[in-house]
């Protein structure tokens, strides 16, 4: 049911100098297409979709959705419709272009239409419009969404021996939606503490939907944090972020993405500096993909 995502060493003088150990958990590499966590996030949402007879998704994301384009390719592989409401108003970018090119039908709702997606009656026309179609929450989100994340802990659990470990102290990835960071805050119950470096604002209510997943659950007292690392904003992407990237990837060989993950290396190496991390702890960082929204950044080749 999911690929196979190798866990490896994080070779970084930073990390060295900290007395850091960081294995990351490359979802990059997966697949072409159906890359990162998207994968995880929608195996449970598709088995929904099929379960209630549906011919197909339809879901929310922006003009670069890594969400929206792995869900247009998976429609595309495996045979079923996705249609798109996108932010915004309609605008060319790489990301459009594949979506269109996979088949996936667009509506642009403007950015007023599409702050209006967390009111009850959202759905409502929606799903008038495109009867047999299942919705899925931005992201992928929601408990289905976080059900497929658990998965992970396994695919960390089976390689940890052949990186010489026994153990790691916490995990540490990017946050969206922060549904990724509750499917792992569900698989650990406890065990680790997980902390997500929020790559978009507070106000997105990041906290809230991880709140809502876990009551969900039944989960409660979970042992998670979230660490700002948006750096002002949404997609804000700034100079010294770039120059961290690209020293980053010249150092390690790792591709990374301005938005997500390489915010996220970018706010764990600060969170070292200021000393929440111990010589000797051994951290699990999760590459969460979306390499294909970084085109058009000046990180490109």
């Amino acid at each position: 049911m999911f690929p196979h995502a190798p866990l490896e060493h994080l070779h970084l003088d930073w990390l060295s100098a900290a007395g850091i150990e960081v294995a990351i958990l490359r979802l990059d590499q997966i697949d072409p297409l159906i890359s990162g966590n998207k994968w995880f996030k929608l195996v449970e949402h598709l088995k929904a979709a099929e379960r209630n007879g549906a011919e197909g998704i339809i879901s929310l994301g922006g003009a670069h959705s890594n969400h929206l384009h792995a869900l247009a390719a998976a429609g595309k592989r495996l045979g079923f419709k996705t249609v798109g409401l996108l932010r915004g108003h309609a605008l060319e970018t790489p990301t459009v272009e594949d979506l269109q090119a996979f088949g996936m039908q667009l509506h642009w709702l403007g950015y007023g239409g599409y702050r209006a997606r967390h009111e009850s009656g959202f759905w409502e026309h929606w799903l008038a419009q495109y009867p047999t179609l299942h919705a899925v929450p931005e992201g992928g989100g929601g408990l289905s969404g976080a059900l497929g994340c658990v998965a992970l802990k396994a695919q960390v659990d089976v390689q940890l021996s052949a990186l010489g470990w026994r153990d790691y102290q916490a995990w540490w990835l990017a946050c969206g939606t922060g549904t990724t960071l509750a499917g792992l805050v569900l698989a650990e119950a406890g065990a680790h503490p997980v902390f997500g470096a929020l790559a978009v604002p507070e106000d997105h209510g990041v906290a809230p939907q991880v709140e809502a997943i876990l009551r969900e659950a039944g989960v409660a007292n979970a042992g998670y944090a979230l660490i700002e690392a948006s750096r002002g904003g949404f997609a804000k992407v700034d100079s010294g972020l770039l120059a961290f990237i690209e020293q980053t990837e010249q150092a390690s060989g790792v591709p990374l993405e301005p938005l997500y993950t390489g915010k996220a290396l970018l706010a764990l190496k600060e969170q070292i500096a200021a000393g929440r991390f111990a010589s000797g702890t051994r951290l699990v960082f999760v590459h969460t993909g979306g390499l294909q929204g970084r085109r058009g950044f000046s990180t490109d080749p």
